[in-house]
């Protein structure tokens, strides 16, 4: 049990369901509903991010013998040959998943993942760190529409906004383990109430429901998919409400921790800020889902947040 706990702690497991909801969020971008290709796209996603989680740990191996004697690197309870196997044998996991899903997922799926290990073993202490950290998560969003629909243009918009979000944590992250100053917290706080702002959109106005990306209907007629009519256009209110519930539940998520590590830029603070950043991203795929007019995926996407809070409890996010 102690070995498994090692190991769940090393892949930061409560942080795993932050990371289904980019896939869904960039399948509803191109209005499609999520089919097997999704699925493979979210399941590349979940072996490269963890590859990522494993490497990170293997990379930071000497700082964190300093810092963080505890995890399970330093503390001998996982061997760094083991960690790095993990990383290597993950991310073939994931590009043979990705293969599976397509051309246009994989396409994708590489660059994701030599953005994560470059992060990981180059770019992390360098200025480039969250930008390179915002790519990784726009790219996962963008790997959702390759793959559901073989293409990423319509998805754009939603992995920018994902992109600034991930902006912003990574670079309160940067100083988790020294005090800091609170320019980075505050700048992550104006940056939620501004994706706050701009998630719902105008809810007076009638707006039109994206119309099905045509790719997406020529692949399912050469699967032999019955076809379904695109969206059609119409009042969007009932999404549009969900859109803004979704948009404040994410600011509340991270409001009162950002201006904590703000008003008190310590490591426990910091890390409690960090902590709440990555799992306020559900509600903001959630957001994203139900922006693009796909009121069932951003409520499926949204409820994996209790299940993110209930394991934080027994193991750590950052």
């Amino acid at each position: 049990m102690s070995r498994l706990h090692a190991w769940a702690e090393l892949l930061r497991l409560p942080a795993l369901f932050t990371v289904p909801g980019d896939g869904l969020a960039g399948a509803a971008a191109v209005a499609a509903r999520p089919d097997r290709r999704t699925a493979l796209a979210v399941g590349c996603s979940l072996c490269l991010y963890e590859a990522g989680m494993a490497l990170n740990d293997w990379a930071d191996r000497a700082e964190d013998a300093v810092e963080r004697p505890h995890r399970p690197l330093p503390s001998g309870r996982i061997r760094p040959a083991a960690a790095l196997a993990a990383a290597c044998a993950l991310t073939a996991a994931g590009l043979a998943l990705a293969a599976r899903a397509g051309r246009p997922a994989l396409a994708v799926a590489v660059p994701l993942a030599a953005t994560v290990w470059s992060y990981d073993l180059v770019l992390k202490r360098t200025p480039a760190g969250p930008g390179a950290m915002a790519a990784a998560r726009g790219l996962d969003l963008l790997l959702g529409a390759a793959a559901t629909a073989g293409t990423v243009r319509p998805a754009l918009p939603s992995a920018a906004l994902l992109s600034t979000h991930t902006l912003a944590v990574t670079a309160v992250s940067r100083q988790e383990t020294r005090d800091g100053t609170p320019l980075a917290p505050l700048a992550a706080l104006a940056a939620t109430a501004t994706l706050t702002r701009l998630l719902p959109g105008d809810l007076g106005r009638e707006r039109d429901r994206p119309r099905r990306h045509p790719l997406v209907a020529a692949r399912r007629r050469d699967a032999g998919a019955s076809p379904t009519p695109s969206r059609s256009p119409g009042r969007l209110r009932p999404v549009g409400f969900l859109t803004t519930a979704l948009a404040l539940s994410y600011a509340a998520a991270t409001a009162r921790p950002y201006l904590n590590a703000a008003l008190n830029p310590s490591p426990p603070l910091t890390q409690r800020a960090v902590g709440a950043g990555i799992r306020a991203t559900i509600p903001l795929q959630a957001a994203l889902a139900a922006r693009a007019g796909a009121g069932a995926t951003a409520l499926g996407t949204v409820a994996l947040t209790a299940l993110a809070r209930r394991f934080s409890k027994r193991v750590s996010v950052t």
